[in-house]
């Protein structure tokens, strides 16, 4: 098991940094996108909801696998059309159509966590910053917007990690992320210990983004568990004895 990680340690590197790249890129570019979406799943107009409800549905309820065919393999059916617009250059890239297929899907899922966030917020807070004279934007921007994330923060992390996970589909299109370069190994050596030591350097990369992500969780609910500690002059007289304070 050692010799195969000495042998092969600088391709599976590379494979996690392929991945990494690929995660974090279409994170970002779905956070982009994810959050007008989200406002406007939570439009009343009928006109702009459903079409993003559809959106929404599709991506979620389809394979990560199927999506990355069909953005793949099927735009090579539309080539000609592709070349005349200046795109199949895009789309002939296998790296291009699983950034593409990743961001859809990502944003998809966090739209409706973003949704969820966006419902949640206490509608006393926003009937104060109506009352307190403060416009359509500024209540997004000072009373919507970061009491969402906040609340959405542990759930967006979820997703980051899924879609970590999920990007071992790009092996299928020649892609040599953690999981092509594992297969890569394999057919040279036939030494099934390599699948273990991809499953260790999954484990790795999620378990470092799970402690990173934690931390920037405490940072920003730290005025919440300041304000939920009580005071000990607020302890009953035992509490306050068992706790150290002199009555």
């Amino acid at each position: 098991m050692m010799d195969i990680l000495t042998r092969f340690s600088a391709q599976l590197l590379s494979g996690a940094g392929l991945t990494l790249q690929l995660t974090a890129i279409a994170a970002l570019l779905a956070c982009a996108l994810a959050l007008p979406l989200a406002i406007g799943r939570c439009s009343e107009c009928v006109a702009l909801r459903w079409p993003i409800r559809l959106f929404v549905s599709f991506f979620r309820g389809t394979p990560l696998l199927a999506q990355l065919f069909l953005v793949y393999y099927g735009s090579g059916q539309f080539r000609a059309e592709l070349n005349q617009l200046g795109l199949w250059w895009f789309f002939r890239d296998p790296y291009y159509c699983a950034l593409l297929t990743f961001v859809l899907n990502s944003t998809a899922y966090q739209v409706e966590i973003l949704r969820g966030g966006l419902r949640a917020v206490p509608y006393g807070q926003i009937e104060a910053g109506v009352a307190m004279g403060l416009s359509r934007l500024d209540q997004y921007r000072k009373i919507i917007l970061p009491n969402a994330y906040r609340i959405a923060f542990p759930a967006l992390g979820n997703e980051i990690i899924l879609l970590l996970k999920g990007s071992a589909v790009v092996s299928v299109i020649t892609l040599f992320d953690v999981m092509g370069q594992t297969r890569r190994i394999f057919s040279q050596t036939f030494d099934l210990s390599v699948y273990l030591w991809a499953a260790v350097l999954y484990l790795l990369m999620t378990s470092v983004f799970v402690w990173l992500w934690r931390r920037l969780e405490l940072c920003l609910t730290r005025h919440q568990r300041a304000r939920q500690a009580p005071s000990t002059a607020t302890l009953p007289a035992a509490k306050r004895v068992s706790a150290g304070v002199s009555p």
